[in-house]
């Protein structure tokens, strides 16, 4: 794909999030990898009303190259691109029932979301980490995001929202979407004996999916 085909996916897909609720305002960000750097959504932009010429471009160093200013989480970027040679695009959101499992605090932080359904396993993995809460645009989570990262393709940011990340943009923003879900049905599903999938079914959609 193109730089200018990315750029559009990028606008299409900003927008279709936004759209559903996913972003609200100007909270949120994205980027997906080139060739000879990445691309970011500008700082206080809406994944709402993206323009495609205005994106961010970052080098292989991550400094802006050209486009509006980028996402002051560039750090929040770098650290899953750093983490994961894997990574084609990463994701942040707000999105409603993953930060509020974010925002739960008798959770198990290391796989807060149990494996409820297939799909959640097959979009982002066998484990997905709590980062412990830092103010957002502090610098100081990068250290944490990397380490957690390594071993997981998305985090929840405690009280803050989810970082997901996949091989290509679009993949990247099924899982979020996939995340999203899994989130739902795990409040939905908080009280109730779950039958979740059996450490066999998971290995097995890993091989399979993963």
């Amino acid at each position: 794909m193109s730089e200018e085909q990315l750029r559009a996916e990028m606008v299409a897909l900003s927008a279709s999030l936004f759209a559903r609720g996913f972003s609200v305002g100007s909270a949120g960000n994205i980027s997906a990898r080139l060739p000879d750097g990445y691309l970011m959504t500008p700082t206080n932009s809406s994944l709402g009303s993206l323009e495609a010429g205005r994106i961010s471009k970052l080098g292989p160093d991550f400094a802006h190259v050209s486009g509006d200013k980028p996402s002051k989480e560039v750090f929040m970027h770098r650290a899953f691109y750093q983490a994961r040679p894997d990574a084609g695009a990463v994701v942040h959101l707000h999105s409603t029932m993953a930060t509020a499992v974010a925002c739960l605090p008798d959770v198990d932080a290391d796989n807060p979301i149990p494996p409820l359904t297939p799909y959640f396993v097959m979009r982002v993995g066998r484990r997905m980490p709590v980062v412990p809460y830092y103010r957002p645009g502090d610098g100081a989570m990068e250290p944490a995001i990397h380490a957690a990262a390594q071993g997981a393709k998305a985090v929840l940011l405690g009280n803050h929202g989810p970082v997901v990340s996949g091989a290509t943009l679009r993949d990247a923003v099924f899982a979020a979407e996939e995340l999203e879900e899994a989130a739902k049905l795990f409040l939905l599903l908080r009280g109730q004996q779950m039958r979740l999938l059996t450490p066999g079914q998971v290995d097995d959609l890993l091989s399979t999916f993963g």
